[in-house]
């Protein structure tokens, strides 16, 4: 079926198609080059193939998965805030060891003994024969954190506990003498006076000094240690408590291990979508089936992830583990383009039977380049706008899979293209499709059994291919009308309402921020350790930093009440204990009024600094000093009920926003706020990434689709299906992190998919009511659509099974976005274009039945419009 003529000239309002005609000259022309030699196109992507696939080998050298690294703000001002710290004040890991004064989270092991109570003497016992057991593995005593000539106690309990019963019955919480106990203790239960009367868990913290080498003997202690301990527990066969253990490389190990937790998933995925393609592709012909042009489209897209992932992998791009996701998608876009060629090219094969193959090929390129090459360049553009991000996770899979896209446009294009002309020289040759062996037609004396093996009928006769599917048909005479039928359209506006109602909830309710525990596997060893840390210890959050970063004029007493009044501010914070501030100066100040000594100059201001170090060693790794000025100081505050992302979020920005406004240069610093800096920017970036990409698809649709109406039917999609994505993330426990992310963006070029092709349609179409203009659309276009969705929600529907957050939650949010994006194609978008009539048809278009060629990625197996 032939397009209608279009006017001649340039480019008008109504059909902006200068792009699209010399487009489609082009893969004219080279649909007769693949048709004229077809080996050349079939080799040479298979040795480009074999050429890039051996980047592979570097794929070990690569691989990125430093979870501060990958998953927080490149420039996040956390990273500049812990250089500070480890510039000005240095710590001493072997001689005065303090764990709230490290820049970083330190190199330890953690077990937390959970017990009905913890502290009595049943409890305690097996406590003490475990921290005894651990202390005596192979290695620790000369590896450990010290203070004062020996190994940092596990915690500050420990000491106290030999007194018996009796220092038990007088521990006060959460501090005693002067020891602070909130993380050492959980689930504690107090008395009046603060006396604590019973607890749930105890916290043992076993920090080695730290190395930087990966031999570093402490490493090797940490990386051991897991399996160490579960066979010490097993042995010690405790009856009064339970032990979970933690150490400080387990995250990043057990995220390290995610990636292989899914290739096995690779093989189940290729089955289901090979399967699919030989299902839609089956024909009852043994000479015109198609078979292996499904098969041939599912390894063009295996060579696609060859190429692409050994080209990035070649130019050094990190191979981080959210990349292992790009395969499962490329496999499910590869197989939509595959049936869009297929489509055409069995639409020429029945209007021009007896047109050469060079014809042929040239008209299908023409009809489907030009689709394929549209929803490639909206995909693409959505991808390689994502790397415009904080997030080098983001940024390695929007290069690895935009790539990976560009290959499977240019196999399908030139390998599929090579595989159609070979396989219609089979069927040219009347040849089987499993034996390649000549088929004998005619009346046969064999049995029915081997005639419809062999040649395809029972009668012996050569069947011909169906006249169109049975599926077109359910659509146009069931489906179409169905939806077209007036109290179902006020449902379906009802329902609209509805989803989009849904949606902006949803969207106001919208959890940030990636939990770290989400980075290892729902069987690994820490989630219960995570469990027991949020159960237990949740009360008190992060001992804090507040430093000085300039030299002030300590001994000037405005300086110092202008200090004194910006910690007072700090500890005006809804999540700060004031109670519980720890500053030197302070103590310094106390100290000068009980021994009547004079402060308030420079010289015995700093002369006097050695008392104050005598009586509290710790404070002088507090002080950056040089001979006559302080170069830095720091403090410390305690939070309090920090046990969500929003308060994780509320915190930052209100100890920040405080720091700011004190009148001196004030700077707020822990380890954890490296991975709260997230929540400066994720909301930011995705909006950024969104709208530029979606101002890209929209140029992209009015260059390529000669209908400016049509692109205001893509805006709607894309806006609708954004915000239903980001509203119902929220009802399936999806946090708006990093990995959510990535799938907001690929929503646009999908969404651009789905809306583009129905609308177009709907504007093309010469029926004379609105209506039937969309029941027309349906028929056409409906079972595509269905076909392409199907095709790729089975790419990820694997993914659902994996035992990892990344996995299941890029899974989700695909799912999502297929299922919206095929919902506004089938249902709302053919029924709110019947509310608009004859407004955007083309003036041009003829009364002759004929619609014009929609660009789209779907094509209906009859006409291929």
């Amino acid at each position: 079926m032939e397009p209608p003529r279009r006017p001649a000239g340039g480019c008008s309002w109504s059909k902006t198609d200068c792009v699209e005609r010399p487009l489609t000259r082009l893969f004219k022309g080279l649909g007769r080059l693949v048709a004229a030699c077809p080996w050349p196109f079939l080799l040479a992507p298979l040795l480009l193939s074999a050429g890039l696939g051996s980047g592979f080998l570097r794929l070990q050298l690569l691989q990125e998965n430093d979870i501060e690294g990958q998953f927080t703000p490149t420039q996040g001002p956390a990273k500049a805030e812990r250089d500070f710290v480890r510039r000005h004040f240095p710590t001493n890991d072997s001689a005065q060891f303090s764990a709230s004064r490290l820049p970083t989270e330190g190199a330890y092991a953690a077990l937390i003994a959970v017990g009905d109570s913890i502290l009595s003497a049943p409890a305690l016992g097996e406590v003490l024969r475990l921290d005894a057991a651990v202390r005596a593995m192979d290695g620790y005593e000369a590896l450990c954190a010290r203070r004062d000539a020996a190994c940092v106690a596990a915690n500050p309990l420990l000491p106290l506990l030999s007194g018996g019963a009796a220092a038990v019955d007088n521990l006060t919480f959460p501090v005693h003498d002067g020891i602070f106990l909130g993380n050492a203790l959980g689930g504690g239960r107090t008395g009046g006076g603060g006396r604590l009367l019973a607890a749930r868990a105890l916290r043992l913290l076993y920090y080695l000094r730290e190395g930087g080498a990966a031999e570093d003997p402490g490493r090797r202690w940490l990386e051991d240690f897991p399996r160490r301990i579960a066979e010490l527990v097993r042995g010690l066969n405790f009856s009064s408590i339970q032990v979970t253990y933690f150490t400080s490389l387990s995250r990043q190990k057990e995220f390290e291990g995610n990636t292989k937790t899914v290739i096995p998933l690779f093989s189940v995925t290729y089955f289901l979508t090979i399967t699919f393609s030989i299902v839609s592709c089956l024909r009852l012909s043994c000479i015109r089936n198609n078979i292996w042009l499904a098969c041939c489209g599912v390894v063009s897209a295996g060579l696609a992830v060859l190429s692409s992932f050994g080209l990035m992998l070649y130019c050094g791009v990190p191979f981080v583990v959210t990349v292992a996701n790009a395969p499962f998608l490329i496999l499910g876009v590869g197989v939509d383009d595959m049936f869009i060629m297929i489509a055409c090219w069995e639409k020429n094969a029945r209007e021009r039977s007896k047109s050469d193959t060079k014809t042929r090929m040239a008209e299908t390129y023409a009809e489907a380049a030009v689709s394929v090459t549209i929803t490639t360049l909206t995909d693409v553009l959505a991808f390689f706008i994502g790397t415009w991000t904080a997030f080098p996770s983001v940024r390695s899979f929007c290069l690895y899979t935009g790539t990976a896209f560009v290959f499977c446009y240019i196999y399908t294009m030139t390998f599929f293209g090579a595989i159609l002309v070979l396989n219609h020289k089979r069927e040219k040759g009347n040849r089987h499709w499993l034996t390649c062996m000549p088929v004998k037609t005619g009346k046969d004396r064999k049995s029915c059994l081997y005639n419809a093996c062999c040649i395809g009928s029972c009668s012996g006769e050569s069947s011909e291919p169906e006249s169109g599917h049975v599926m077109n048909k359910f659509f146009e005479s069931h489906y179409g009308p169905f939806f077209t039928n007036k109290w179902v359209k006020l449902l379906v506006v009802l329902l609209y309402g509805a989803y989009l109602a849904g949606s902006i909830y949803g969207c106001t309710q919208i959890r940030e921020g990636i939990d770290l525990r989400n980075l290892a596997s729902d069987d690994s060893y820490v989630i219960p350790y995570y469990d027991d840390d949020n159960k237990y210890f949740s009360e008190y959050g992060p001992r804090v930093m507040a430093v000085i970063t300039e030299s002030v004029e300590y001994w000037n007493k405005s300086v110092r009440m202008a200090i004194e009044n910006c910690m007072q501010s700090l500890e005006g914070i809804s999540y700060v204990d004031k109670n519980l501030t720890e500053s030197w100066l302070t103590v310094y100040t106390k100290i000068a009024e009980g021994a009547s000594m004079d402060i308030n100059s420079k010289d015995r201001f700093i002369n006097y600094l050695f008392i104050l170090f005598q009586n509290y060693p710790d404070f002088e790794s507090d002080i950056n000093k040089t001979h006559d000025k302080i170069e830095a100081s720091r403090f410390f505050i305690q939070t309090v009920n920090v046990t969500s992302a929003v308060d994780e979020k509320n915190l930052l920005n209100q100890l920040r926003d405080t720091a700011k406004q004190c009148n001196i240069p004030l700077m707020v610093y822990h380890p954890a706020f490296i991975y709260y800096d997230q929540y400066l920017v994720i909301v930011q970036n995705t909006i950024q990434n969104v709208l530029i990409a979606a101002g890209a698809m929209l140029v992209v649709s009015l260059l390529l689709i000669p209908n400016p109406f049509c692109c205001l039917w893509v805006t709607f999609a894309i806006a609708s299906v954004i915000v239903g994505v980001a509203g119902f993330m929220t009802f399936w426990s999806v946090n708006l992190d990093s990995i959510s992310m990535i799938n907001l963006v690929i929503c646009i070029g999908f969404s651009v998919d789905f809306s583009a092709h129905i609308s177009y349609a709907f504007v093309s179409s010469e029926k004379p009511s609105a209506n039937e203009r969309a029941v027309e659309a349906l028929h056409l276009l409906g079972y595509p659509v269905l076909q392409g969705a199907i095709s790729t929600i089975l790419g990820v529907v694997v993914l659902a099974a994996a035992k990892t957050y990344i996995f299941r939650t890029f899974f989700k949010i695909m799912f999502l976005v297929i299922l919206f994006g095929a919902l506004h194609g089938l249902v709302f978008i053919p029924v709110f274009l019947t509310f608009f009539g004859n407004f955007g048809r083309s003036p041009h278009s003829k009364l002759s039945g004929e619609v014009l060629k929609p660009q789209t990625r779907f094509r209906e197996d009859k006409d291929c419009p």
